[in-house]
């Protein structure tokens, strides 16, 4: 096709117009980008599962542990709703939104063009399943778990990796898109 079109050529805009006609760039590297949005969100999911495997270990039950000063405490918790500890009682709702932000995200990756989006995405892709994997398989049943949070700074919710990539990538989507950048990587000006 590229031989076809070098050969023939394109053509020639009208004199008048003063701009030359270009067509529009060839999509390419959707499959890397791709793979960077597994490849990020495969590295936040094991951040957050190896983190909150160490903290249920060696801090769950023990007194939390002081960092820089009183500003920032590892405390583990447990958190049977969202985030700010909001919806307790609506586990299985929250279970069934993860679930529903994985397929989007899955379902956008077949359009995925943009490399900034990819990273976005994979951060929250990570952090869903970071905390649907608690939600699945921790106390007390399946689908009814409580996530482990355990990063405590003073005046703050206590939160987790996963949380922190979900909010990552959601503050990076909200740039992208103010941006006007599309996850198929076209750029629009509104």
């Amino acid at each position: 096709m590229a031989e076809a079109e070098r050969i023939i050529g394109t053509p020639d805009p009208p004199e008048d117009s003063g701009e030359r006609a270009s067509a529009p760039a060839p999509r390419t590297g959707r499959g890397r980008r791709i793979a960077v949005l597994f490849a990020v969100a495969a590295f936040a999911y094991a951040l957050d599962l190896g983190s909150k495997l160490l903290v249920v270990a060696k801090l769950e039950h023990h007194a939390p542990i002081q960092l820089a000063g009183d500003l920032l405490e590892l405390h583990a918790i447990r958190n049977p709703g969202a985030a700010f500890g909001f919806g307790a009682a609506f586990t299985i709702i929250f279970t069934v939104i993860a679930v529903a932000v994985i397929v989007v995200i899955i379902r956008l990756s077949r359009k995925l063009y943009s490399f900034p989006w990819a990273v976005a995405l994979g951060l929250l892709l990570g952090g869903a399943l970071g905390n649907l994997t608690d939600r699945i398989f921790r106390a007390p049943g399946v689908f009814q778990g409580e996530v482990v949070d355990f990063i405590a700074p003073r005046g703050f919710a206590v939160f987790n990796l996963a949380d922190s990539a979900i909010v990552c990538g959601g503050i990076l989507i909200v740039l992208l898109s103010f941006r006007g950048l599309d996850p198929d990587g076209t750029v629009h000006k509104d």
